[in-house]
C-alpha cells in the first residue's frame, strides 16, 4: 500500500512566553514537491491575534480534502463514462458539534457545480457518478463524518 506524509513546522517567537497560552498558532505545512501552505488554528477556536486568519486551518483543510477526493473520483468516472467535464467547482462546508464531550466535524456537505462539454449526462447518470465517487473516495471511507453530496 501507499504511504503519505507532510512536514508540519511551528517555532515559538523569542518574545512569546508560551506557558501563558499567548503564542502564535501560525505554522507551515510542507509537502513533497516543495509546496508550503501557511496554516494556523481557526480564529473560531483560538482568538486573534494568536490565530492567523489568512492561513488554512485544519478544519478547512479537512473539508477541502474530502471535496478534492470526491471531485477527482467524479472526474475519473465521468471520463470512463464518456462524459466530458469542462469545469467542476464546489462550495463545500463542514459543521462542527460536540457529541459525548468530544468536539468533531459531524457533517460535511459537498455542493458540486459541474459544467459539461457536448451533451451533459442525464440526472440519473450524474447522480450515479457522484454516488460512485463518494463510494470510492479514500478519505470518505476513512472518517465517520456524515458526508452528503448536493449537486448544484
Amino acid at each position: 500500500m501507499s504511504s503519505f506524509g507532510a512536514e508540519i513546522v511551528w517555532t515559538r517567537s523569542e518574545s512569546e512566553i508560551f506557558t501563558d497560552r499567548r503564542y502564535s498558532r501560525g505554522h507551515v505545512w510542507r509537502f513533497d514537491g516543495g509546496v508550503e501552505v501557511p496554516a494556523s488554528s481557526s480564529p473560531h477556536i483560538v482568538p486573534l491575534p494568536y490565530s492567523v486568519e489568512d492561513n488554512v486551518d485544519p478544519e478547512e483543510a479537512f473539508v477541502a480534502a474530502l471535496s478534492s477526493c470526491h471531485m477527482l473520483f467524479f472526474l475519473h468516472f465521468a471520463s470512463d463514462s464518456g462524459v466530458v467535464v469542462n469545469s467542476y467547482s464546489d462550495q463545500a462546508t463542514g459543521e462542527m458539534a460536540t457529541i459525548d464531550g468530544k468536539t468533531m466535524i459531524t457533517k460535511v456537505t459537498l455542493k458540486p457545480n459541474v459544467t459539461y462539454g457536448g451533451n451533459p449526462p442525464d440526472a440519473g447518470l450524474e447522480s450515479d457518478l457522484h454516488h460512485r465517487a463518494h463510494e470510492a473516495c479514500f478519505l470518505a471511507n476513512s472518517v465517520k463524518t456524515e458526508i452528503t453530496v448536493e449537486p448544484v
